[in-house]
């Protein structure tokens, strides 16, 4: 079975399918489970408790995934988790994504994202009925040089700060675990996937641009804007799940040739400042918008000025490419999160309701 990609071909490959998502309370591991959950698959989380406010707690997802609590740090708690269970599929999702946290707490940021992983493969290269795996990283895995153009998939690994470095070694710890235990091109397959800033309705990480401007409207204080001119890759939560998706139904249908690394990044178009993004996320807002102010400490963690992605392997081999431009991103966001104020109790209907528009334009070719 090697149809042509659209959404029937996802529920195809993936209906009956029991999948494991490690940081499904996360805002796209959230996402990621309710988009299986529509395609028919089985849904086991595993991740630390979901704060408060957050998308898995918004949206009930409990009530639709087997989510359970389990720490992916140590090989004991992460094994309690999930013991006496198989999956056919794998998406490790669960990491600190915090660059300030990272500079606040550099060891606990490389036990989950470095450690974690490998725990979380070590469990999976065990399970009889696997076939596939996905490790989810960043785009910030890359040796940053500040370069103009995007980063492939074959450009060395890096980080000059603990976030960076974290996600770097995250995928050298996944390139080990392919050669060293999914290498067996009949066997179980392990992909890499990285993405660019991703927002939507349900963030509310800390220190990330739209959840703060989001907290603004809750409490009438500016949020605090520290780098206005540095460039990033914004994208609608649902287009890297979407490539996530389309990657994991080629691992299970037909396998090897979709192992390594993926990135699944926006447009040039949608490449732009922060500040840029944070005056659309303003322009959108129909009652009570969002105020900033642009503030710069001087003991900030120095961040990256620049950074792009080149998709140029996911278009071609998976027919992947983004649907939302950058103007449509932000209306979807901040529609979510107006909806959510009003009508909290039914946020998931309206989420629901996003995700069947998103898929429409798939189906529509968009």
């Amino acid at each position: 079975m090697t149809a042509t990609m659209d959404e029937s071909y996802l529920s195809e490959v993936l209906r009956g399918r029991r999948v494991l998502v490690t940081g499904h309370t996360g805002f796209k591991g959230g996402w990621l489970a309710l988009w299986l959950r529509r395609l028919g698959a089985t849904v086991v989380g595993v991740a630390l408790p979901p704060t408060t406010p957050s998308f898995c707690r918004a949206v009930d997802l409990d009530g639709i995934v087997d989510g359970r609590i389990g720490d992916i740090r140590t090989e004991t708690d992460f094994g309690r988790s999930i013991a006496g269970e198989d999956f056919d599929l794998v998406i490790h999702m669960a990491a600190q994504a915090v660059v300030r946290a990272s500079f606040e707490a550099p060891v606990d940021t490389y036990l989950t994202n470095v450690v974690g992983t490998a725990v979380v493969l070590d469990a999976a290269r065990r399970m009889p009925s696997l076939r596939g795996v996905i490790v989810v990283t960043s785009d910030k895995c890359y040796e940053n040089r500040e370069w103009v153009w995007g980063y492939r998939e074959n450009d060395p690994m890096g980080g000059k700060d603990p976030y960076s470095s974290s996600k770097g070694c995250t995928e050298l710890v996944a390139a080990a675990y392919r050669s060293s235990f999914f290498s067996d091109p009949d066997g179980p397959q392990l992909a890499s996937v990285r993405a660019g800033n991703v927002i939507g309705g349900g963030d509310w990480g800390a220190d990330r641009l739209v959840p703060d401007l989001v907290r603004s409207t809750e409490t009438g204080q500016p949020a605090r804007i520290r780098n206005p001119r540095n460039i990033r890759p914004w994208q609608y939560v649902l287009e890297p799940v979407r490539g996530y998706l389309m990657l994991a139904a080629r691992l299970l249908d037909v396998g090897a040739r979709y192992a390594g690394g993926w990135n699944f990044g926006p447009e040039k178009d949608a490449t732009v400042d922060v500040g840029t993004l944070a005056d659309m996320v303003v322009s959108k807002w129909k009652r009570r918008p969002p105020e900033y102010v642009v503030e710069r400490r001087a003991d900030e963690p120095k961040e990256s000025i620049v950074l792009r992605l080149d998709s140029t392997k996911s278009h071609v081999e998976l027919g992947w490419k983004p649907l939302l431009d950058l103007d449509e991103t932000v209306a979807m966001t901040v529609a979510w999160y107006e909806e959510y104020r009003e009508n909290t109790e039914r946020i998931r209907q309206f989420s629901l309701g996003q995700l069947e528009q998103y898929a429409a334009a798939w189906g529509r070719g968009a």
